[in-house]
């Protein structure tokens, strides 16, 4: 259907024959279907606006192809004439040679036929075993137990997912899905499934047996090549196909699961759609190139989050590569890199930089050491910033399922795409499985003006007293001390009366400690449960006004000379930085409305880094002053 909706935009006219009754659908959404999220006609795939150049006859199976009349038969015996062909026959489920797959009660989860046959199957079903742990078999799981069934997830590998997961990440899945309500049973093999009339109990290669009435399979593919193989087109494991996705027959091209493309073929939908395009280019006169892809998979399984990049299984026995790994929060991440390059990653839980991820393993990026060093304790390669929608490389994947980048989604906002409907009929992203949706709407807000962020006017107000008490000294120097001995002067009091200036440098002291501490307030994790950054923001800089009160008390805005004065430029230069760092955060939103700073490099980022500079020598500054004032 993608390659048809492609050819139609470029003003070809074609016909898609397919064998099922149904109209053209998403299989991805067959899950939430059995599931009872979503009902049939809600993952029926859309036509484009050219419907009058693109037709769809279901119920028409073909059974076989004439090359030389450049004809395709059917099995009613109608005959379709072709200037050009496309296969997209994609896969079938593979069934095992164990014995009893032909007895009632065994079931495949492929197609809309499969689905029904499960839905119906779920009011009687007492136990239901589903074999294969990869994702199909998760999906099915998942499926079955939204019907309220008793689900047992059987795999022969050690660990779920064992294409796409490492053994750690694969036992952290299982044991959120445990959670879920669905039995996992690894490093069983089946030997057999038994029963008289239907069936009644699966056998073990170990010996073991246990009760089911009900058996799923989903252990894996095979791609469908019949066809290709009657009309004598080149085949492998799959449809042999080249970059521009040409079988060993000129006019007859091939996409999807059903074909093989540099000895690889691909099970997921994002190659499958990237293929599409490059068969419809190149059916148009156009010379593209598929270059094939890194697998990748990025998905909730059973409501777990699931990252996957690189070929895992392989990745785990090269010499050269090494890997590292981040355990935090119930997550778990881990990153491998050869020769300096990132080439996989893996991921049970949360990854907010799961797409740059994907895109810096496509182009082997590389990962420095200080990189490595904050992702062992973060869990991050990238800082925070460098990760809002608006500044993600043009070529990093946006929406997996369909191979949609984030520069094509901002070519569609900018053509006058306004909502995630918009984008998701212009591109493709988020029509799928949706995950994608969230940052669909963080990319259609970041194309919008820049918003304020909260409490931004106590900020701008509270930075803007803070800046004139800190640049006092700065432009009109110290307050003059008395010349003459005065005992009723307040200023003889505060800076000749020795045990006033002791309490007055403690407290100066005190309230540096206070602002340095809670300078950490992101580094400190515990402090999460005491409020919101933002709240916390205004009170370091109500604090930072203090230190003007405290250090005017203390010194007149007198710097002094020699070590003091270096003290005292350090200080004045922490507070005024300070300030502006916090004129520059409230005012983050007009300045960048401006053209002054982005999203990425946000105007309070230089300042605030001169803040921390100017903080630096303050401790030792202070200790020296102080030993210096006692011990003279």
């Amino acid at each position: 259907m993608r390659t048809a909706q492609e050819l139609a935009k470029r003003g070809q006219a074609v016909h898609v024959l397919t064998a099922e009754a149904f109209a053209p659908y998403n299989r991805v959404q067959l899950t939430p279907l059995l599931g009872g999220d979503v009902q049939f006609d809600e993952i029926t795939l859309p036509l484009t606006d050219e419907t009058d150049l693109l037709t769809c006859h279901w119920g028409q199976t073909v059974a076989r192809i004439d090359r030389e009349a450049r004809q395709v038969i059917t099995r009613s015996g109608d005959v379709w004439a072709y200037s050009k062909l496309v296969l997209a026959t994609g896969s079938r489920a593979f069934v095992p040679g164990f014995p009893g797959t032909t007895l009632p009660g065994v079931f495949t989860f492929r197609t809309a036929d499969d689905a029904s046959a499960l839905m119906a199957r779920s009011f009687s079903a007492r136990r239901i075993a589903v074999i294969g742990g990869g994702l199909l078999g998760l999906e099915a799981a998942r499926g079955m137990r939204r019907r309220g069934c008793d689900v047992t997830l059987i795999e022969h590998e050690s660990h779920l997912m064992p294409r796409q997961l490492d053994l750690e990440a694969g036992s952290k899945l299982a044991e959120r899905i445990c959670a879920l309500g669905v039995d996992v049973m690894t490093g069983r093999a089946v030997r057999e499934i038994t029963g008289t009339h239907r069936v009644d109990r699966i056998l073990f290669a170990d010996g073991s047996r246990e009760e089911f009435d009900t058996v799923i399979i989903c252990t894996g593919v095979r791609a469908n090549t019949d066809l290709a193989q009657q009309a004598g087109i080149a085949f492998s494991r799959g449809i042999t196909v080249g970059d521009q996705m040409q079988t060993s027959d000129p006019l007859i091209y091939a996409v999807g699961e059903c074909c093989e493309h540099r000895g690889r073929m691909y099970g997921l939908v994002g190659p499958g759609y990237e293929q599409a395009k490059v068969a419809a280019e190149a059916l148009t006169g156009g010379a593209p190139r598929f270059a094939g892809a890194i697998p990748a998979t990025k998905l909730k399984v059973i409501g777990a989050e699931v990252f996957s990049v690189g070929e895992i299984e392989q990745l785990e026995a090269r010499a050269n590569v090494r890997s590292h790994v981040w355990r935090g929060q119930g997550a778990y991440r881990r990153i491998f890199i050869e020769r300096g390059a990132l080439v996989g990653a893996v991921a049970v839980g949360g990854w907010s930089q799961a797409s740059r991820m994907q895109d810096a393993a496509q182009h082997g990026d590389t990962v420095y050491p200080w990189m490595v060093y904050r992702f062992l304790k973060t869990g991050l390669l990238w800082t925070e910033q460098d990760l809002e929608p608006a500044e993600m490389p043009a070529s990093a994947i946006l929406c997996n399922c369909t191979g949609v980048t984030y520069g094509q989604a901002r070519a569609a906002i900018t053509s006058g795409a306004s909502d995630v409907p918009d984008l998701g009929q212009a591109t493709g992203a988020g029509t799928i499985c949706g995950t994608c949706r969230p940052v669909l709407e963080d990319l259609l807000t970041a194309g919008g003006p820049p918003k304020p962020m909260q409490l931004w006017k106590p900020l701008l107000a509270l930075s803007g007293m803070a800046a004139i008490g800190a640049l006092i000294p700065i432009l009109f120097g110290r307050v003059p001390l008395p010349d003459s001995y005065d005992a009723e002067s307040l200023r003889v009091w505060l800076w000749r009366d020795g045990i006033v200036k002791q309490w007055s440098g403690f407290i100066l002291l005190g309230i540096t400690l206070a602002a340095m501490i809670l300078g950490l307030r992101k580094r400190i994790r515990l402090m999460d449960r005491l409020g919101g950054y933002d709240y916390w923001r205004l009170i370091h800089i109500v604090i930072g006004l203090g230190a003007v009160a405290a250090l005017f008390a203390h010194t007149g805005f007198s710097l002094g000379n020699n070590l003091n004065l270096w003290l005292g430029a350090s200080y004045a230069a922490t507070l005024v930085f300070g300030a502006v760092a916090g004129l520059t955060t409230g005012g983050d939103h007009e300045l960048r409305a401006r053209g002054v700073g982005t999203s990425r490099k946000p105007p309070r980022k230089l300042p605030t880094w001169l803040h921390i500079i100017a903080i630096w020598p303050l401790p030792v500054l202070i200790l020296i002053h102080v030993l210096a004032s006692y011990a003279f």
